[in-house]
This record gives C-alpha cells, sequence and structure tokens, in this order.
C-alpha cells in the first residue's frame, strides 16, 4: 500500500531524516512512534505530499509522490493532529466542501451520510461545528479523511485532547476502520499504540531503530525475562526451590491467590519454563498458572532509543 524507500530530508544543515525505509502493507494498522523532534510529523507530511524529500521515494499504491501526486493522493485519507475545520460551517456543509474538493465520483449526499453514520455523527448532522465537543470535531476529521474510501489512513495524533470514554470510542472506530483500510497511526500515547496497532515501527534522531509486530517488540529485546506463575502447595518450599532452579535470578513473592495457592514473579536469564515445572512438582506443587510477562510498550520504547536493545 505504501512503500516509503530510503526517505532522507535536510532542513539547512540539520538532516531531519537519514535513509528511512518501512512499508505499510494491506491490513496493517501500524503505529508510528517516535519522541519529540524524532522525525514523525516530517515524514508524515513527505507521505502525504506536503513537502518534499531531498532524496528517496514515496509510492501509493504504486504511485510516486512526486511524479504522479494526484493518483498518489487519491488513495490517503489524512487526519492531521489538528483537523482541518471550517468551524463556522455545520458537519453537512463542511463534509459537502471537502466531498467536492476531493472530486469524489460517488453520490454526494448518501456517501456523506453512510460515513457519517459509521463514525457516529449523524446525530450532529446539521450543527455547526464550533459548537461541537472536542471528541466529536475529532470525529467529524476522520469523517473528511474517509471521504471516497480512500485505501490508506494517516491518522496524527487521533486522540489528543480527549477525555477517557471519547478515547476508548476513537480507538473502537479505529480498529474497526482497520478492518477495511489500512492505516498508519501517530501517536506519543504508547499505551493506544499497544491497544489498537498490530504493528509498531519507531523513529529516532531522523533513522527508523524499530519495525515488527507489537507482540514481539514488547515481548523480545531484553536480557530479562519474567515469568507469572501461580502453584499450590506450601508457599516456602515453592519459593525455595525455585531460587535453586538454574539461570532464575529472583523470585518475588506476590502472596495467595486463591486459598492453597500462591502467586510468583519468577525472572530468569534463560527460557526456564521446563525447570520451573520440574522444580514445582519437587516441591510437591502443582501448577495452576504459567505465564511469560512481557516489558510494557513504555519499557521497550525507551530501551530502543536509548540504544540498549541493539
Amino acid at each position: 500500500m505504501i512503500e516509503v524507500e530510503n526517505i532522507t530530508k535536510h532542513y539547512g544543515k540539520h538532516p531531519a531524516l537519514e535513509n528511512i525505509s518501512f512499508r505499510l502493507n494491506e491490513g496493517d494498522i501500524l503505529g508510528f512512534l517516535g519522541p519529540n523532534g524524532a522525525g514523525k510529523s516530517t515524514t508524515m507530511n513527505i507521505i502525504t505530499g506536503y513537502i518534499s524529500s531531498d532524496s528517496g521515494t514515496v509510492r501509493i499504491n504504486g504511485h510516486d509522490i512526486l511524479e504522479e501526486p494526484s493518483e498518489a493522493k487519491k488513495n490517503i485519507g489524512y487526519l492531521p493532529e489538528i483537523p482541518p475545520l471550517y468551524n463556522d460551517m455545520t458537519v453537512e456543509k463542511y463534509l459537502e466542501f471537502m466531498f467536492k474538493l476531493k472530486k469524489v465520483k460517488k453520490p454526494m449526499k448518501e456517501h456523506i451520510r453512510e460515513i457519517c453514520e459509521m463514525v457516529k455523527i449523524d446525530d450532529v448532522f446539521q450543527r455547526i461545528i464550533k459548537h461541537l465537543s472536542k471528541g466529536y470535531r475529532q470525529r467529524v476529521g476522520i469523517a473528511q479523511a474517509l471521504l471516497g474510501y480512500p485505501p490508506v489512513l494517516i491518522l496524527d495524533e487521533p486522540t489528543v485532547g480527549l477525555d477517557p470514554s471519547q478515547i476508548i470510542e476513537i480507538r473502537r472506530l479505529i480498529r474497526e476502520l482497520g478492518k477495511k483500510h489500512s492505516v498508519i497511526l501517530s501517536s506519543h500515547v504508547l499505551s493506544e499504540v499497544q491497544a489498537v496497532c498490530d504493528r509498531i515501527v519507531v523513529i529516532n534522531a531522523g533513522k527508523i531503530v524499530a519495525d515488527g509486530k507489537t507482540d514481539s517488540l514488547t515481548l523480545s529485546g531484553s536480557e530479562t525475562r519474567k515469568i507469572r506463575l501461580v502453584a499450590e502447595g506450601r508457599e516456602q518450599n515453592i519459593y525455595s526451590i525455585l531460587k535453586s532452579v538454574d539461570r532464575v535470578t529472583d523470585v518475588i513473592k506476590l502472596g495467595e491467590s486463591e486459598k492453597g495457592c500462591y502467586e510468583f514473579s519468577v525472572e530468569s536469564t534463560a527460557d526456564v519454563r521446563r525447570a520451573v515445572s520440574k522444580a514445582v512438582s519437587r516441591a510437591d506443587g502443582i501448577i495452576i498458572l504459567m505465564q511469560p510477562e512481557g516489558r510494557s510498550l513504555e519499557e521497550t520504547f525507551l530501551n530502543i532509543i536509548s540504544g540498549k536493545d541493539e
């Protein structure tokens, strides 16, 4: 859907992007992460054709964004961090204006109504935009991005400034949109990316430093492994024998989870699940639950940008 190949961009002598490459495949919901100044906005602006790169190429559905800008942009729906709304228009008039501006070739009234029902703004269809809540304005912004049903949606900080209930609603909407569109979601809210995205690209200092499935990034890349263990038996016996297992570096008692069953956090420098299973058996215990624990996305992100996960 989107192919970014060896993009470089300088502002004066400052390198904003250095030979970055990644792909957005059909059906992906891709989280684009990076600290402030990492190059996220520059990358988004190059993909959407707002600015040009110094070198490299961006193709949207096979169309080069510089050589075929009109054809390439037809495949993109874009929601900037500040939605491009005309606050004195009603929702209806604004979407009709954007429909004509984008030269969408569909029955206008029916198409706009269908999108409004999809993003749940049909109940404010006749209201003036400046009188809407922040959550509704974000939905109107998403509605304009959906006009013409482009195969790719690019959403920049779509939940910034929303209250918790609005955030949940927008996340749910993004997951639904991901069933029919490929999505790039740029966000500083790491828990949001973890909740919504199935793949993550991390950019730092103008370079791609990680690209992979959300689960693989949060479960790997660290020398320390953790297991959450619940076992039935005598707590002290199980604790003592767990401490003796080779490559186990720490065992923490987490208390009684149910009558006669005790929970432990086991840290190790290798996969010790089989050894732990045998050890608990030797202590006359019964394993109720043994679950690998990944790092949070926040831990992963900080380790990646600090260079610890190289």
